[in-house]
């Protein structure tokens, strides 16, 4: 969408609130289910992360990328959910919805496609470990592809304290991968 459109959504204009809708609904499921790891409550928190985006279209400033801005709203509804959350991991698989592919257009083995659901089944786990906001900067650097700025954007921290918070996580996975292995 450009700027243009997103002024006319701004102003209450139905056509471009659809667009915007249809436009970015899928970056923000990806998002939310990568978080959340359950597709119900994923496709909750888009529904609702997009109401509140278009309820609050009027504090969005045109000079800004919008998706950061809407990918923060739809973060911490994330995060506040996480937060609502009894304790518990899920051993669920993954569904079919792809959102957790790795290479995606090739056809794997049997076995293949067996040890890459089990090591993502491992993945999602140890992410569910993290802290909200480990678990969104993972999400969003790796999944979404967003650099530190943009990541920035959306959680209000700064490249440096991404760039922290990015390494931390990623020893605590990686101390707990190696734990998990040593207990096999």
């Amino acid at each position: 969408m450009d700027v243009d459109d997103l002024q006319l959504a701004q102003n209450g204009n139905k056509e471009a609130i659809n667009q915007m809708i249809v436009t970015y609904q899928q970056s923000v499921f990806n998002l939310c289910y990568r978080m959340l790891g359950e597709t119900t409550e994923a496709e909750d928190a888009t529904q609702e992360a997009l109401v509140k985006a278009v309820l609050n279209l009027h504090t969005y400033d045109t000079e800004r990328p919008f998706k950061p801005w809407l990918l923060r709203i739809a973060s911490n509804e994330c995060i506040d959910r996480i937060r609502r959350r009894r304790p518990t991991t899920s051993l669920d698989g993954m569904g079919e919805d792809g959102a957790w592919e790795w290479q995606a257009g090739h056809s794997p083995t049997p076995e293949a496609s067996l040890l890459q659901a089990e090591e993502q089944t491992r993945i999602r786990l140890l992410l569910e470990t993290l802290p909200p906001v480990e678990r969104t900067i993972i999400t969003l650097f790796y999944w979404e592809g967003l650099s530190y700025n943009e990541i920035g954007e959306i959680t209000g921290l700064t490249v440096s304290a991404i760039k922290s918070r990015l390494f931390r996580a990623r020893r605590v996975m990686a101390t707990l991968l190696v734990q998990e292995e040593s207990y096999a």
